[in-house]
């Protein structure tokens, strides 16, 4: 039954991806009018041919199709500051991301696990935690800019901030969820408090806090591409940017596309750690 509810997703999910290729086609064709008054604004914006309806401003699917075959055929390129392949850019990018977001686990786990075990802790960090939380990583980019003086260690910082609140509360989520009964099992044994913390807590947890860290993994690629923006320099949301100022849609869409795709495989390989950890009651 499950391979040919598969195979039945997959089939429609190939219709729906086809549907849109096919409107996306049809509105990107230009349209037969001729002779209308061009504004000459919109005619410096996107060209003069696409202005006057011989083409269209925004590009077809075919076009972004060469448009990616051409950055595949050669991802690392360097032809100056500002030319720079997409493969070079989504490393730069990426690793910023890892930095950030491994600094956010050493901190948010083990914290997590004293929040969980110890309700004296939760209750005196909860105030600060429930403060910080709703602040947009954005915002402290300022200031990470002011004190680190370095764009590329302030991109990272956002990373870190942004990226520990979601490890940090499922963490102590699923430490303070940890059954009672096993808990007491462990006691009644004498099981010391560090080996109950790595042989009962951990294992029984490691889903929660998973669940975690794939929240914070897709928040942490979400925003490194609006950091990059501000900070510009080298990065796939640099790269986006650079693109718009140079009226390259077909650029833009392309690295849209790319975005969503690794930050697909960066959600998917965390899922596949959790349901490596996951087991039946």
């Amino acid at each position: 039954m499950r391979p040919t509810t598969n195979l039945k997703a997959l089939l429609l999910s190939a219709l729906i991806l086809a549907a849109f290729v096919a409107l996306w086609q049809i509105a990107a064709t230009p349209s037969a009018a001729t002779g209308a008054a061009v504004d000459p604004e919109y005619a410096k914006l996107v060209g003069a041919a696409a202005a006057a309806g011989q083409k269209t401003p925004f590009p077809t699917p075919a076009e972004v199709g060469r448009k990616i075959v051409g950055h595949l055929s050669d991802p690392f390129y360097v032809r100056g500051t500002n030319d720079q392949g997409i493969g070079i850019q989504l490393a730069y990018s990426i690793a910023r991301v890892l930095v950030g977001y491994l600094l956010a686990a050493a901190v948010a786990i083990p914290v997590g696990f004293l929040i969980g075990m110890s309700p004296l802790v939760y209750r005196a960090l909860d105030p600060f935690i429930q403060i910080l939380k709703p602040i947009s990583p954005l915002a402290w980019m300022p200031l990470a800019l002011y004190t680190i003086k370095d764009s590329s260690l302030s991109s990272i910082f956002v990373i870190f901030i942004c990226s520990i609140w979601p490890m940090l509360i499922n963490t102590a989520f699923g430490v303070a969820a940890v059954r009672k009964e096993w808990l007491n099992v462990a006691r009644t044994l004498e099981v010391g408090t560090l080996r109950r913390a790595f042989t009962i807590i951990l294992p029984a947890a490691a889903p929660t806090i998973l669940t975690g860290m794939r929240i914070s993994i897709g928040i942490a690629w979400l925003v490194i591409v609006a950091a990059e923006m501000l900070v510009g320099g080298t990065g796939i949301g640099y790269f986006v940017w650079n693109e718009w100022n140079n009226l390259s849609i077909t650029n833009v869409i392309t690295a849209i596309l790319v975005i969503g795709l690794v930050g697909m495989v960066l959600d998917q390989i965390l899922a596949r750690f959790t349901r490596m950890v996951t087991f039946p009651e």
